[in-house]
């Protein structure tokens, strides 16, 4: 290991989002051992804004669309990257970017380790026939291989979660002395087969509100969500729509504060997850043995879709393929189920 602490050690990992938020209890994890160390973490910059609230960790931004677009922009970032001089690249990633990268750093004075995906386990985990179904290796620890690699060994099980984040003053004004529960809510994801049936959550939604005991914070992006989530707010008074309404950092900070957490295998459940913030996740066409459980969160803080129903799930580890007949795998889970749950991870 090289023990020059003002060379820093290079980190990679460009999206996505969850993806990212998987990064920080392993940081955390760097940075307790190997405090001397410093850390450069190279990411598209809306993803920096994770990596921030990462204490001691630097960010570089990388410009993909313009002066790192392209194999003659990935030349200028290894040549930025032979700037930094680094003691070694933990390439987090492992995807064509970042091959070329490492072809582009090979005769550079510094060791480039990347992730192993397990993609032959993950390939017979998600098979329609002679399916191997067994937990994998989790995200988290294929991240602390990499840095083992390099000569930095971490214990996962001795990190920390992030510290709680103090709110914006215009939220404080907003929601007073509120002393109800506090649950986060993201009913959206990234493919049909992620995400729980609209009108279901909904109706989890609805008779949440009606019990008068938690404040609901909404999150979601797109146009279509913003507008569903809007119609939500105006129906049930205890729902506060956050999307459009505050800066990422702002819901961060709200974030960390959450009483739970309800969300898909998505990237709020791994925001959430590293706050230390109980989060129940759902899921539908895609399974906790792909890998990408929330760090830390108790087993039993998730509802599955029924595979005795639906055998072939998981279809695949990121849930893009949907085979004919999935389409209500989630349906599976009822509304009354997520709602015990709620009740018993907020007591």
């Amino acid at each position: 290991m090289v023990k020059n602490k003002k060379r820093p050690l290079i980190v990679i990992r460009l999206s996505a989002m969850g993806d990212v938020a998987m990064t920080v209890p392993v940081l955390l994890a760097f940075r307790k051992k190997y405090p001397g160390t410093p850390i450069t973490f190279i990411t598209r910059p809306f993803f920096g804004k994770i990596i921030r609230q990462v204490p001691g960790v630097d960010v570089y931004n990388t410009d993909l669309q313009g002066r790192h677009k392209g194999i003659t922009g990935l030349w200028r970032l290894a040549r930025d990257i032979r700037g930094m001089a680094p003691i070694g690249i933990a390439d987090l990633h492992g995807v064509l970017r970042t091959h070329l990268l490492r072809v582009f750093t090979l005769f550079m004075a510094f060791p480039f380790r990347q992730i192993n995906k397990g993609r032959a386990e993950k390939k017979a985990l998600t098979a329609r026939v002679k399916k191997n179904f067994k937990p994998l290796k989790t995200t988290f620890e294929r991240y602390a291989e990499v840095f083992s690699k390099l000569g930095f060994p971490i214990e996962l099980s001795d990190t920390d979660v992030l510290e709680k984040q103090a709110l914006p003053q215009a939220w404080i004004r907003q929601l007073g002395q509120d002393k109800k529960k506090w649950i986060g809510i993201a009913p959206f994801a990234a493919f049909p087969g992620k995400q729980y049936p609209i009108g279901k959550m909904e109706e989890v939604v609805r008779q949440l509100a009606s019990r008068g005991e938690h404040s609901l914070f909404l999150f979601g992006g797109g146009d279509k969500e913003r507008q569903v989530m809007t119609e939500w707010e105006k129906k049930y008074p205890s729902c506060i729509n956050l999307a459009g309404k505050s800066s990422f950092e702002e819901e961060l900070a709200l974030i960390s504060r959450l009483d739970l957490m309800l969300a898909m295998d998505s990237g709020n459940a791994h925001l959430a997850a590293m706050y230390g913030v109980p989060t129940l996740t759902l899921w539908g066409v895609t399974h906790p043995y792909a890998g990408f459980y929330p760090f830390m969160q108790d087993p039993g803080f998730s509802l599955l879709a029924d595979r005795n129903q639906y055998p072939e799930i998981p279809t695949s580890v990121y849930g893009k393929r949907l085979p004919e007949g999935y389409e209500n795998a989630m349906s599976t889970i009822s509304v009354n189920a997520v709602l015990k749950k709620i009740t018993e991870i907020t007591g």
